[in-house]
């Protein structure tokens, strides 16, 4: 955990922090102490939403010290409490404006994002924090409640209404025991997400959704979606109070259509009809109510109605009257099918005013409509559709808003309309119902008529209300709000601290082209009379082919729209292009429907993951799930392809509106107001959008990939400026395709080189959007094994290269189930050359190009997900299935090990270059090589001795351990000990030479026998921990010697394991071989079949070891061979020979 100071707060942050996270801090701490809003961009991947929780929780925290510094000092008089930290240090309130005198006046902290999704994750970074503030989480009902009756219903609005009603008649056992569970010390200290909410009202029988309103009241920090802020009626349904709160937006680039959306509305002829059909419901039964009143009066027996509800049939008659003039006012207006009619928005006082409603009349009908849908809310039996009496409500309050005066009435009205317009359009289709079964359908909603539709089209509105509520401030943040004059001009609030941050990447980790020309020189453009002609197609599925071969790993392709991704994929199809683009790269598209997207992009996580393909292709849409959200992080997203502009729906009414009344609003001229113009408003639209889907490749500091904008209207100067700011510098414009294919390809190379990254758990990759019920794609239940044989499978592919993936062709998927084939892929015929040692790796480091390593191609015939489903099969039936291995000799057996140590190698000298300056890198790196000449241990530890004098390198001098040689390794441990207090791990067998190591690690213990077993923990690593006789190399005078009567006893030992460890049916198979063996002396076909079924897993390998009691003498030593190269250990026999040879050529000649 680090500390830092901050503009006089001291903020505790889990690492040290870069420059742009410091200066991201500092201006969130500017807007809390000065009580300003403010605009922040930083790009994805610097780490916004911790720097914004530390910020924010910091300063509240020194608040409340200032806080604590006044109360002693009040007490303490003129003493000081500590005399080295005066009482005036604490905290930050001199620097603070509105600093508050008691703690309940601390500000609470409202932090808003766009989904729960969204703000789990932000939940999950609090709790890697050090800050432990009361949470609270607010959500609906449909997310929260957990009465199973309540939950049974379909319609939101039904469940709604269920719940207030069991809540008034307090027949809900869970509502019943919040109250008691409310102030639960697990509850109040916990950092609790919706999920972790849900979890705990089920186990305490609770209601999750009155705890989260419950916990609101002593919140330090309340979590929410924005709409529950933004919606006038939402926040007030929720209580949430705002007065003196600090408001964060996170993912702030969609508040803006979140604003105008939430003070919008549409009153459909449905929604009139069905208001009508209750009125005339409770018409009857408050009629019967009363003519059963006035009959228990001519007896003298008067009692009060039963129905409880305090209104006169007058009222409510009046209030159908209402309803019907609104219909007929409505409807009144000849529409054209294809076009609306438009008003401006102070026109909606007209067209209620036809319905008897105005400033005058507005109280008692909204009082009297919030009493009729209160009282048929709480009626048992079947329930009553009070949607359209809701929205009626929430029209009046939207537009009748305000008190203002008689004389200063006309100007309120101007100031409420003046951001919206009326517009009246045809119902352009009966929207299919079920039927007699939906209760809320009768006869009276079976009609078509025209909408009024309440448009607003300034998020200024819902903001400048929001600031009326009485916020400290507003700090609007996000990854893409470029460019920022343009979107604070929208939000018409005053933004006195911006924020334009710079990334934390490098140059070499990014690689952004434009390319305006496929393959075949055709210009590429997704404008609307050029998207669909055959040319610009074929060739941005060239283009789109082409990048996919130099890409590695993942690519993401997104496209303006789902129609012109559909038709565009369809031509590919039937052209060719998607075959090609499949056969290296399977296809995976971006489906509409929720549950579907979540088995897709599993799909896709899995086959970045798959070691023995080379990648997988998402395709996707601009504003689509993909682009929002979702994490591409390092292999997942190496690459991604903008295929054009996403802008709006240019046909669309609502589009339309926006740009006219952007375009009205600049023709006024109004002094100090200043709007976008339609048109540049409708571009900023399709920027906003790019940018977002841009912000999926580059994730983390590590991070690094490559951006394709392919169309030709990016060349343009004025399209660049609307790129965030992190990725102008790097755009670059070739002069040809071959130059691009080039340039990308270097720098994929360097890149890969510098910043090696290990690959993901499939398992955890598509855990973003796995939803609570445990609900899992084939990821989770084969992951566990794949890690487990992760390093088994390198050796045998080092091994055995004729091992191939299993593949079920189409045209034997029916028939031939059974066939075998591999389940691993080789990796390529050419084997790049090791070191011989770690120093000769360190020698190359800075010279040697490696050259990337392919695996093996998978033809899958898969376009889009049409064969998940199968593929999960499939996968099933691998684990299960037999493989077939043909032995191939000759390859390196050191592999393994080397790899993993040059590996360790690298890490240490990029950790050095880090952490060091050039001067002392340099210093040691030319002691190594020094020593490697020399072997002079005294001058190497002089020369690194540097590295002991700060604690934060100590890890490096403890990490040169490694290349050391064997004969030093005790002097260097004891060394380090004597200078940093702390050893290498240094053990006697450190000492001995490699080939020494391997033959006293296989020298069996006293009594130990030809059945001794081999320890599978660290399999593939070689080394001192197998000591196992089958293993020791012949020795000089040894011979074969015939089984004795404990051979025979370890046999019949085997042969019992075998049959325990593989079942039946697999051990026959075993002895079959074994017999065939024993009768043809066939020894490829016979260890073919026992590699294949003692490698399936690691704790049958050492059966493997022991089969070799089974083998020929002849054959031994092949076996041998065999045994070393899977365990990664040396060949023995020509060590050993080597070692002889050596041997004789030294010894004196013998007297003759």
């Amino acid at each position: 955990m680090t500390s830092l100071l901050l503009n006089g707060v001291t903020v505790r942050f889990p690492f040290p922090p870069y420059d742009c996270q410091k200066e991201y801090m500092s201006k969130v701490i500017e807007c809390l102490q000065r009580s300003v809003n403010g605009v922040l961009e930083s790009p994805t991947g610097t780490g916004k939403t911790l720097c914004l929780l530390c910020a924010a929780l910091a300063w509240r925290e020194s608040l409340k010290d200032a806080i604590s510094a006044q109360k002693i000092a009040a007490r303490l008089g003129d003493q000081e409490l500590f005399p080295d930290r005066p009482l005036a240090s604490w905290g930050s309130a001199d620097a603070d404006s509105n600093a508050p005198n008691s703690y309940t006046d601390v500000p609470k902290i409202i932090y808003a994002s766009r989904t729960h999704s969204q703000l789990a994750q932000v939940v999950s970074e609090l709790k890697n924090t050090s800050y432990r503030p009361k949470v609270s989480v607010l959500g609906s009902r449909e997310q929260l409640c957990i009465n199973p009756e309540v939950m049974r219903q379909e319609s939101n609005h039904v469940k709604v209404h269920m719940c207030r009603n069991k809540v008034s008649t307090r027949s809900c056992v869970f509502y019943n025991n919040t109250e008691e569970k409310s102030t639960d010390r697990d509850l109040v200290t916990s950092i609790l997400d919706v999920e972790d909410l849900v979890k705990y009202g089920n186990k305490h029988r609770a209601c999750p959704y009155y705890l989260s309103r419950s916990l609101k009241q002593q919140a330090d920090i309340v979590f929410t979606p924005y709409n529950y802020l933004l919606d006038p009626k939402t926040r007030r349904a929720h209580n949430i109070e705002l007065n003196g709160a600090v408001v964060i937006f996170d993912e702030a680039h969609n508040v803006e259509k979140t604003c105008e959306q939430s003070t919008s509305l549409d009153l459909t002829p449905h929604d009139v009809a069905s208001a009508i059909a209750a009125v005339d419901r409770m018409l009857q039964e408050q009629a019967k109510e009363v003519g059963h009143q006035d009959a228990g009066g001519e007896d003298g027996n008067l009692e009060p109605l039963q129905s409880g509800l305090n209104m006169e049939l007058s009222t409510i008659a009046k209030i159908k009257q209402i309803l019907l003039d609104l219909e007929a006012a409505i409807d009144s207006y000849d529409v054209p099918n294809d076009k609306g009619v438009t008003k401006p928005g102070i026109f909606i006082y007209e067209l209620l005013e036809r319905a008897h409603l105005t400033y005058r009349t507005r109280t008692p009908v909204y009082e009297a409509l919030e009493q009729i849908c209160g009282h048929l809310a709480g009626k048992p039996g079947i329930f009553l559709n009070t949607s359209g009496l809701q929205k009626l409500s929430d029209l009046i309050q939207l537009v009748f808003c305000g008190e203002p005066s008689e004389t200063e009435r006309q100007q309120q009205m101007h100031l409420n309309t003046v951001h919206f317009k009326v517009h009246i359009h045809r119902e352009t289709g009966y929207h299919n119902r079920k039927g007699s079964a939906d209760v809320w359908t009768s006869s009276s909603s079976k009609k078509q008529g025209n909408i009024l539709s309440y448009w607003c089209f300034s998020p200024g509105f819902s903001m400048q209300d929001l600031e009326r509520q009485g916020v400290r401030c507003i700090i609007l943040t996000s990854g893409t709000l470029s460019p920022l004059s343009s979107f604070r001009s929208e939000m018409r609030i005053e933004f006195p601290v911006t924020l334009e941050n710079g990334h934390v990447i490098e140059r070499d980790q990014i690689f952004v082209s434009v390319v305006d020309r496929g393959p075949d020189g055709v210009n590429l453009s997704s404008a609307f009379d050029r998207r669909f002609i055959p040319e610009n197609m074929a060739s941005l599925g060239n283009t789109v082919a082409n990048l996919s071969r130099v890409v590695p790993h993942g690519l993401l392709v997104f496209f303006p729209s789902f129609p012109l991704m559909e038709k565009t994929l369809d031509f590919w199809r039937a052209k060719g292009h998607a075959e090609r683009i499949d056969h290296v790269k399977p296809m995976f598209v971006e489906t509409k429907g929720k549950g579907a997207f979540t088995e897709v992009i599993d799909g896709y996580y899995n086959k970045v993951n798959d070691p023995a393909s080379k990648g997988g292709s998402f395709f996707a849409v601009c504003r689509g799930k993909a682009s929002e959200g979702l994490d591409f992080a390092d292999t997942f997203g190496r690459g991604v392809i903008i295929t054009g502009l996403p802008f709006p729906p240019k046909m669309d009414p609502r589009v339309i509106l926006k740009m006219q009344f952007l375009d009205e609003m600049n023709l006024k001229k109004t002094p100090e107001l200043k709007y976008l113009s339609g048109q540049q408003w409708y571009r900023q639209q399709a920027f906003r959008a790019v940018n977002q889907a841009i912000g999926r490749v580059i994730r983390h500091k590590e991070d690094y990939g490559a951006i394709f904008l392919c169309d030709e209207r990016f060349k343009g100067l004025n399209a660049r400026e609307q790129l965030p700011s992190w990725i102008r510098p790097y755009v670059r414009l070739h002069d040809s395709f071959g130059n691009l294919v080039r340039e990308v390809s270097q720098f994929f190379r360097v890149a890969q080189k510098l910043r090696p990254v290990e690959e993901k758990k499939p398992s955890t990759a598509g855990e973003t959007l796995r939803s609570a019920d445990g609900q899992s794609s084939s990821t989770t239940s084969c992951s566990s094994s794949q890690s487990c044989h992760a390093q088994k499978a390198k050796v045998l592919d080092a091994h055995l290269p004729s091992l191939k993936r299993r593949r079920l062709d189409d045209h034997t998927r029916a028939n031939d189930m059974s066939r075998i084939l591999s389940e691993y892929e080789g990796e390529g015929q050419g084997r790049k050359t090791r070191p011989a040692s770690l120093l000769e790796a360190l020698e190359r480091v800075d010279h040697c190009r490696g050259k990337e390593e392919e695996v093996g191609e998978e033809k899958a015939h898969r376009l889009s997900t049409l064969s998940l489903q199968y593929d999960k099969r499939a996968d099933d039936d691998l684990r299960g299935g037999k493989r077939k291995i043909r032995l191939v000799h000759g390859q390196s057996s050191l592999e393994v090990s080397d790899e993993v140590k040059g590996n360790r190698a690298k890490a240490l000298l990029a950790e050095m270059k880090k952490s060091l300056s050039q001067v002392t890198f340099d210093q040691i790196i030319q002691a190594l090589q020094n020593y490697k000449k020399t072997d002079n241990m005294d001058v190497l530890l002089s020369e690194i001795s540097v590295l002991s004098e700060d604690v934060n390198t100590h890890s490096l001098l403890k990490g040169i351990y490694q290349f050391v040689r064997s004969h030093h390794k005790q002097k260097f441990d004891e060394k380090c000990l004597e200078l940093i207090g702390q050893g290498c791990g240094y053990k006697p067998d450190h000492s001995l030479a490699k080939d020494r190591q391997t033959v006293e690690g296989l020298k069996p213990s006293s009594g130990a026998s030809g059945c001794s077993q081999l320890n599978t923990q660290q399999l593939n690593r070689g080394g001192p921990h197998l000591s196992q006789q089958g293993l020791r190399g012949p020795q000089p005078g040894e011979t074969s010697r015939p089984a004795s009567a404990s051979h025979t006893s370890c046999q019949s030992g085997f042969v019992a394991e075998v049959k325990k460890a593989l079942g039946p049916e697999k051990s026959a198979q075993l002895f079959s071989a074994l017999c065939s063996y024993k009768n043809t002396e066939n020894y490829d076909n016979m260890v073919t079949t026992v590699v294949s079924l003692f490698t399936e897993r690691d704790e049958d390998f050492h059966l493997l070891v022991r089969f070799g009691m089974y083998i020929r003498p002849h054959h031994k030593r092949q076996y041998k061979r065999m045994l070393n190269a899977l365990a990664g250990l040396p060949d023995l026999d020509e060590d050993a020979s080597a070692a002889a040879e050596g041997q004789q050529t030294q010894a004196p000649s013998s007297p003759t």
